[in-house]
């Protein structure tokens, strides 16, 4: 009788310490992907507290806003660290891809170019473009003559092309990072559809099939013809 009960106390012992570890792991299975990096997640907000390194992120799902934990924050926004929470702001600034803060932008959107943490489609008066920043203090020189139109190394053999000009510029402002560049201005052109050898190619193939048809026999003249 001991034995037993000895033996069912064993057994319940057993598993009331079994069952913390068991419970762990199966709340660990349930816990969503995007939960993983967060201190404080629910199912239908994702994450609600971060790490302290990294970045609460809250994207827009329909009507309701779902947080992420970021090491860095997505294109448009910026990261502010509080002393509470590390939080992804949005860039304020017009056709800003990346930005310092809310009004002073660090990268522009494809198309416009920097210009003292702004983004403009042309760079203003006084500054040249250079890749997708403005720059000033450079003063340019007149445009060179279009090089030939070509595509693929080849002057003809296509319908269209491109060809291109520069301009040297010179000066800057003194201790600037990059001096002045060459500008560059490409457009489209109209090549020579056929090249020349193919034309050479096609007028010697050309005389052959006359040459043929030249000295193909004339046909057998019928009997009653009315000859004779």
């Amino acid at each position: 009788m001991h034995l037993r009960l000895f033996v069912i106390l064993t057994l319940v012992s057993n598993a009331m310490m079994l069952s913390p570890t068991a419970t762990k792991r199966s709340v660990t299975r349930d816990v969503p992907e995007d939960c993983r990096s967060c201190l404080v997640c629910s199912r239908e907000n994702g994450c609600e507290s971060c790490p302290e390194k990294l970045f609460l992120f809250l994207s827009r799902e329909d009507m309701r806003h779902y947080g992420s934990c970021l090491h860095s924050c997505p294109a448009g926004h910026y990261g502010m660290r509080g002393q509470d929470m590390n939080l992804c702001l949005k860039c304020k600034a017009p056709n800003c891809e990346r930005c310092f803060n809310k009004d002073f932008c660090t990268k522009c959107k494809g198309g416009f170019q920097l210009f003292k943490g702004k983004c403009l489609t042309t760079c203003p008066e006084g500054t040249i473009p250079h890749l997708t920043d403005c720059i000033e203090g450079c003063q340019v020189r007149e445009w060179g003559e279009w090089n030939a139109c070509e595509r693929d190394g080849v002057h003809c053999g296509f319908r269209w092309g491109k060809q291109n000009r520069s301009r040297e510029s010179y000066g800057g402002q003194e201790g600037a990072p990059q001096p002045c560049p060459t500008q560059q201005e490409i457009r489209r052109c109209k090549m020579r559809k056929r090249c020349p050898e193919e034309r050479r190619k096609k007028g010697r193939r050309q005389g052959r099939k006359k040459d043929r048809k030249r000295q193909r026999p004339q046909g057998k003249i019928k009997e009653g013809s009315g000859l004779g």
